[in-house]
């Protein structure tokens, strides 16, 4: 018997990003590959949460998929799937500076997420 139970995975979000998510406006979530999340998987749930708060929202991982870089993973992936409000140029320099260079050299995730229904 297999366990089909969907682990949750904790993850930080600020604000504005996480605004963007329960809107439903932000479907693909930027990640460095750290070794936690080299295993996160298509039905897994993650639980955002705004640092230093309670407040949380689930959403459930429709795919993963592994870039070299931010650049590669903005070309692929359609800058306003991420973060509607910005340019990707904008989005770019965001995430560097969330994301020191020595992060980056480990690979980039991005995550497209659904919303799961009775969240809010």
């Amino acid at each position: 018997m297999t366990d089909t139970t969907a682990r949750i995975r904790e993850l930080n979000l600020y604000r504005q990003y996480f605004d963007l998510v329960t809107a439903g406006d932000k479907t693909i979530e930027v990640r460095v590959k750290y070794p936690h999340l080299a295993d996160l998987a298509v039905g897994d749930i993650i639980r955002f949460r705004i640092k230093g708060t309670d407040e949380t929202y689930e959403v459930k991982v429709k795919r993963v998929t592994e870039y070299p870089d931010f650049e590669a993973l903005l070309d692929g992936e359609g800058a306003t799937n991420i973060n509607p409000t910005a340019t990707r140029d904008e989005q770019l320099v965001n995430i560097r500076t969330i994301y020191p260079p020595e992060k980056e050299t480990l690979g980039a995730l991005a995550i497209e997420i659904e919303q799961l229904q009775n969240c809010i």
